[in-house]
């Protein structure tokens, strides 16, 4: 072969097999997007039904009757996902062998998890604040891009788990939900199931790397794996129970059962990619829980609204904003005493 010839050329059919395969990816995208607003729609239209049946009065009245020990409970269950989430971000560092100090790390992960959980979009909103506050430590975009791939399949991996133990341990409570015959619910868990169980297996069997672009991202190995969906299952759990404890007392239902149904809607909450879920997540719980009284269920929403998002939320952009007056104090103090030290030089040289 000369090694002097020229590379080759990309000729026509080059061109034609590229142009298809960004059409191809177009026409993909174009089907995500037309799914997720027709779900938020759905979602919009079966909730905006169910609340012309309740009355205004039931909502406050049920809302106003929630005891400060389920307060205390709620809040108390929030600090705990919280503190899980960031787990995420500590297994996806050490799966990337970057070493952040803890503090850094949970600094990361609370805030992008409170404002993207808020914002939607966690890909980007998630990634933006982790890269701001990683960045400085010298962790570079890919890998920041990296850590949030891995830190969400964390958080898929744990939903995915508990609607397919519910699936399968709960079928019966969940046929009642779903209008689906016991078998059929226990036959979708065990496939869940079976798909977790092939990723973990997968991560065994040696250390896999996949291109996304122009990086290249090593899935997390057999340790890391299990780590992901003990966090992951972890975290979900305490969230329902953020939900749980809100519901009103004599709303006899089955915590496994209720997890399974809050997983379920948390993920079509993604898949609208709407900011937090918002109505889609309430439509599927309403829709689900529908032999329980509207009027506590919508009292818990909301007051779930405001105990894991709005709150944690409002706290991030605190604490961000009080980091970036820190730094930029201590940016102007480094400033003064730099130019007052080359004052007193000039005036010794003098």
């Amino acid at each position: 072969m000369d090694m002097m010839a020229p590379p080759p050329q990309a000729g026509p059919a080059d061109d034609v097999e590229g142009s298809g395969i960004v059409r191809s990816r177009s026409r993909w995208r174009w089907v995500g997007t037309a799914v997720s607003v027709l779900l938020f729609a759905v979602s919009l239209v079966v909730l905006w039904q169910i609340l012309s049946q309740v009355k205004f009065e039931d909502v406050t009245g049920a809302f106003a009757g929630k005891a400060r020990e389920q307060l205390a409970l709620a809040f108390l269950f929030t600090i705990v996902s919280y503190t899980l989430l960031t787990g995420y971000d500590a297994l996806a560092l050490h799966q990337m062998r970057a070493r952040i100090p803890y503090r850094t790390t949970a600094l990361a992960s609370f805030t992008s998890y409170a404002i993207s959980f808020t914002l939607g979009f966690p890909l980007f909103t998630a990634g933006a604040v982790r890269y701001w506050i990683y960045a400085p430590r010298g962790l570079p975009a890919s890998k920041v891009a990296g850590l949030t791939l891995i830190a969400g399949s964390t958080f898929l991996l744990g939903m995915g788990a508990v609607v397919g133990f519910g699936l399968v341990f709960r079928a019966e409570a969940l046929a009642e939900i779903n209008r689906l015959a016991v078998s059929v619910n226990r036959l979708i868990g065990l496939a869940v199931l079976c798909a977790i169980t092939a990723y973990i297996v997968y991560s065994f069997l040696g250390r896999r790397r996949i291109r996304i672009g122009r990086w290249r991202l090593e899935l997390p190995s057999f340790g890391v794996s299990l780590g992901q969906i003990l966090l992951g299952v972890g975290d979900v759990c305490c969230a329902a129970t953020v939900l749980y404890v809100l519901l009103p007392a004599g709303y006899a239902v089955d915590f496994g059962t209720f997890a399974a149904v809050f997983a379920f809607a948390c993920i079509l909450g993604m898949v609208s990619h709407a900011p937090g879920g918002l109505g889609v997540f309430e439509a599927t719980i309403l829709l689900a829980f529908w032999r329980l009284p509207y009027e506590g269920l919508i009292g818990a929403l909301l007051l779930f609204r405001i105990c894991y998002y709005l709150v944690p939320f409002i706290i991030a952009l605190l604490v961000l904003g009080g980091r970036e007056i820190a730094q930029r104090v201590r940016a102007f103090r480094a400033r003064v005493e730099l130019d007052t030290e080359r004052d007193d030089r000039h005036d010794i040289v003098a």
